[in-house]
């Protein structure tokens, strides 16, 4: 073994010792000391070995950050804040169980930092991104490679995504700040700022850790529950949490979750919470999730920090939809590692509930919010001067209204943060996904050149750009070529651009699945759009309001004349045999990605579910099944292999 590969081997091992088992064998200067000789060994041959820990610096600033498309689901938590708001929590898990071995439980530390998913194949990190919305991320691989801990390469060979969770360590925090010109002052936002730089050898000046916690995605292994996972990211060298408890139930879950929290400030990184998860893997799969949360997992958030500020005065900010929302400006206070000069008031039914007035001393509470919440005045305390409810809108001087407990600006023609609000939703990566076209681009169009709709958009030309500032020849023909993407987006996406009132983006695909077309779209009657799941009066005379106003049709009519055609999304058969039923697709198919049966099972009238219940009436499965084929089998559920499943709804010849 050459010095140079013994340096490797040693630098690996120690730094294994400090991130993995919390126990270093050597001091800070010593391992800087036997980094060093490293470089000037690779600086001397030429020569840097694959798995050498100075490959983490990263090389030169990316122009931008890549989309990632996750090979699974990255879920959002539920969150629970009171002793019994998680004994009902674990009151509804032993309900949705009732049958199967009675669940355990797993106790973690919630890392207040940013989420990352680590992709290996081969043994190698092959990619990172960021969570995104839990479908897609940013990639972030050059950024992530300088996190230490983290290992490059494993034993284990097969493909699967692994998520932890990015920190900056208090003490690093505290050491960064005695030298920086810019002081950070919160560990959070700075980790999150890091990995999102656009230079990698920012990232590596930050020092960052990450603890893993999940394995996501695995081909070629099954792992039956979170011991065992554990256990697997800590044999393949990942950074593990030292912190886990094994818990019966609620009471004893509360013991430990009341002792992590006096703990929490003699920490050397920030938690905001607990996480507990039920031990099982069978039992999640059986427990599954709802549209934005597993249901077998939850976090325990601790009592928000809380402090005082006075109120200097309060402004009204005009959104995409017209809705005024007042927003206090404060005397500028230290709050959870961030100074605090603004603070949301829902409404002025709020403003008066909470007794909030000019110069009034407010309680605020920030928890995970950028903007915090006043949660209302100081008993006794006396304000300057009342809040006045707004009579014309701040922006465009319009008249403006009072529906229910909210004030809306009439103006919806000419008004330019609604204008600038509406352009920037359109263009959202949900929505129409035009990249280029940010909220200051927005603002920028419509200063410069009076765009006051939509449709207006696609007149836009590379000649007309190139003028603006901070525009050139390549950022004008970038943004020309992504509105010209955006005029065959899916009619899913186009739906939820509009910015129907009360149509988010899971009421805008099962409006594009259940109709197929745009125009069946506008021509639905109420009757058919009640007939969908989960639409109700509200959502349904919402969508009729929406492409009966006049205006509006216009508008869309202008957008179809521009060339914006939105790809048709074939309406779920009503006279499948699968329609109606439930179906769960597991493993690998022959020839159809899991994606692909799933549309199909959605356009032949069925329900794609993520995991296997009582209520599935049949499980697709394909090679390395896993769980999901198991509990099928447990319950007698009927197994389809792909050929099996194109007979069954008629389709054998695909």
């Amino acid at each position: 073994m050459t010095r140079q590969e013994e340096l490797v081997a040693l630098l690996r091992r120690y730094g294994a010792a400090y991130y993995e088992a919390d126990a270093p064998e050597i001091s800070d200067a010593e391992y800087d000391a036997l980094y060093d000789e490293l470089l000037a060994l690779e600086a001397e041959s030429g020569l840097v070995l694959p798995d050498s820990p100075t490959r983490r610096v990263g090389g030169a600033p990316r122009k931008d950050f890549l989309p990632h498309r996750h090979l699974a689901r990255l879920w959002s938590m539920d969150k629970v804040r009171t002793p019994e708001a998680l004994m009902d929590w674990e009151n509804r898990v032993l309900r949705l169980s009732e049958g199967l071995p009675r669940p355990t439980f797993a106790l973690e530390y919630k890392f207040d930092g940013l989420t990352v998913n680590l992709t290996y194949e081969k043994g190698r990190l092959a990619l990172a991104a960021t969570r995104g919305n839990g479908t897609v991320g940013e990639t972030i691989t050059e950024q992530v490679k300088t996190i230490a801990g983290l290992p490059q390469t494993i034993p284990f060979t097969g493909r699967m995504e692994v998520q932890g969770e990015c920190i900056m360590r208090l003490s690093v925090l505290e050491e960064f700040n005695k030298t920086s010109d810019e002081p950070l002052k919160n560990a959070r936002n700075a980790a999150a700022g890091a990995l999102r730089n656009l230079d990698p050898a920012v990232t590596a000046s930050r020092h960052l850790d990450c603890f893993c916690y999940n394995v996501g995605y695995i081909e070629g292994r099954t792992l039956h529950d979170q011991r065992e996972m554990l256990d697997f990211l800590r044999e393949n060298g990942f950074p593990v949490s030292p912190y886990i408890r094994w818990c019966a139930g609620a009471a004893e879950l509360m013991r430990q979750i009341r002792q992590a929290e006096r703990e929490r400030d003699s920490l050397d990184f920030l938690i905001d919470g607990m996480v507990v998860k039920v031990t099982d893997f069978a039992l999640r799969e059986a427990l599954g999730a709802t549209e934005k949360f597993p249901r077998w997992a939850v976090a325990y958030k601790f009592a928000a920090e809380e402090t005082t500020s006075v109120v200097e005065r309060v402004t009204w900010e005009v959104g995409r939809t017209g809705k005024l929302t007042p927003l206090a400006h404060l005397a500028p206070v230290e709050l959870a590692g961030a100074t605090i000069r603004r603070a949301t008031l829902n409404n002025f039914d709020d403003i008066r509930r909470k007794r909030v007035g000019v110069g009034s001393r407010v309680f605020l509470r920030r928890s995970n919010d950028v903007i915090p919440e006043i949660l209302g005045s100081v008993p006794g305390d006396a304000p300057g001067a009342a809040i006045e409810k707004p009579v014309v809108c701040p922006s465009c001087g319009a008249h403006v209204e009072q529906r229910g407990a909210h004030l809306y600006c009439t103006n919806s023609l000419s008004c330019r943060p609604q204008i600038v609000g509406r352009i920037a939703h359109y263009a959202s990566r949900n929505a129409m996904d035009i990249e280029q076209l940010s909220e200051k681009t927005a603002e920028q169009l419509v200063d410069s050149f009076g765009i006051a709709t939509i449709p207006e958009l696609y007149e836009l030309t590379v000649e007309r750009l190139m003028p603006l500032e901070r525009f050139g020849q390549k950022k004008a023909q970038n943004l020309v070529d992504a509105l010209e993407a955006s005029r065959r987006r899916p009619l899913s996406a186009f739906l939820f651009a509009l910015g129907i009132p009360n149509v988010g983006e899971k009421t805008a695909k099962d409006l594009a699945r259940r109709f197929g077309t745009l125009s069946r779209v506008r021509e639905a009657a109420r009757e058919a759009l009640l007939a969908i799941d989960d639409v109700g009066e509200i959502v349904a005379d919402s969508v009729l309001g929406f492409f009966s106003d006049p205006s509006i049709a216009a508008q869309v009519d202008a957008l179809l004349a521009h060339g914006v055609s939105p790809a048709p999304e074939a309406a779920a058969a009503s006279d499948s045999p699968i329609a109606g039923k439930t179906l769960v697709v597991t493993g690998t198919l022959p020839t159809l990605s899991r994606r692909d049966a799933e549309a199909l099972i959605e356009r032949m009238g069925g329900r794609a579910a993520g995991s296997v219940s009582k209520k599935t009436d049949y499980v697709l499965a394909g090679e390395a099944a896993g769980s999901k084929l198991d509990r099928a089998q447990a319950l007698g559920i009927p197994i389809l292999d792909e050929a099996a499943f194109l007979a069954l709804i008629g389709e054998s010849n695909q």
